[in-house]
């Protein structure tokens, strides 16, 4: 029996109060739930403090370049479909420097769990407004207020056709740990937006904040099959914030695509070198 033990316990660099240390037990919690061993899942993230966390877990992991995590775990799945992967990173590292990665991995449909810490700031290069950012925050880099149109990432997801979406708070750890385990099971690529508070650069968007907000989806009668409906609470970020799975529809995924996949996994496959050789004596 798999459990969160199995996932060990580090010193972590992350401030005190910090979301990112709920979202980090509530990460273990849906592994183990899953019954998923450590060696079953690949954590793949960027950079900045998000993209910390695969360092504080026992499990396959690569930390890539600000905002290429979603590539790098793309490639990690055609060649071993059978991993878990899932991509974790912050709200500046997906939306942000990422944002053209995440648009093409929808697109793809590949089957991989993306966990987006949604602070609204960049937490690790001292709080600068981030792609999510509210109009008006005043920041180190923005001390008039972020003039920029925040970009969101739901309603861009669903209208790219995401087959699974969903919103979570990390104020909500069981609800969060249950919508990470949805998101694993679900075949396709899965993308979860969590509201992450960052207590050092963002006092704004406080727990208290999101608190007075925040309701689950599962209380209301909402058809998460119905796109338009998604579509029109994924626009709810205000005084009212839904949280839960807003999309969830069938898609094929891309590895059902590649024949060169079907039977096993390319890391399983016979390594012939001096194939290679011919090949590239037949180039030259």
């Amino acid at each position: 029996m798999v459990t969160k033990e199995d996932y060990g316990k580090f010193e972590t660099a992350w401030c005190p109060g910090c979301g990112n240390f709920m979202l980090l037990e509530s990460l273990k919690s849906a592994l183990a739930a899953s019954g998923l061993k450590p060696n079953e899942v690949l954590i793949v993230s960027g950079i900045g403090q998000a993209a910390k966390t695969p360092q504080y877990l026992y499990c396959n992991m690569f930390n890539g370049l600000h905002g290429r995590a979603l590539p790098a775990a793309t490639g990690a799945k055609l060649a071993n479909h059978e991993l878990v992967v899932i991509v974790e990173s912050g709200d500046g590292c997906i939306y942000g420097e990422g944002g053209n990665h995440l648009v093409n991995a929808i697109r793809r449909n590949i089957n991989i769990t993306c966990l987006v810490h949604n602070n609204q700031v960049y937490g690790l290069t001292k709080g600068q407004a981030s792609p999510t950012s509210d109009l008006g925050l005043e920041t180190g880099t923005s001390p008039s207020g972020n003039y920029v149109e925040p970009y969101n990432p739901l309603t861009a997801a669903i209208a790219l056709n995401c087959g699974f979406v969903a919103r979570a708070f990390v104020g909500e750890q069981e609800h969060l740990s249950k919508l990470i385990q949805k998101g694993i099971e679900y075949r396709g690529f899965a993308l979860i937006d969590i509201l992450q508070p960052c207590p050092t650069f963002n006092k704004v968007n406080t727990f208290k904040w999101y608190r007075d907000r925040v309701y689950k989806l599962e209380n209301t009668t909402y058809d998460p099959t119905d796109k338009t409906a998604a579509f029109v609470r994924s626009q709810e970020c205000g005084e009212k914030i839904p949280v839960g799975v807003l999309c969830n529809r069938e898609r094929d995924t891309l590895e059902s695509h590649e024949a060169a996949i079907k039977k096993k996994p390319l890391v399983k496959r016979e390594w012939k070198p001096q194939l290679l050789e011919t090949i590239i004596e037949s180039l030259r």
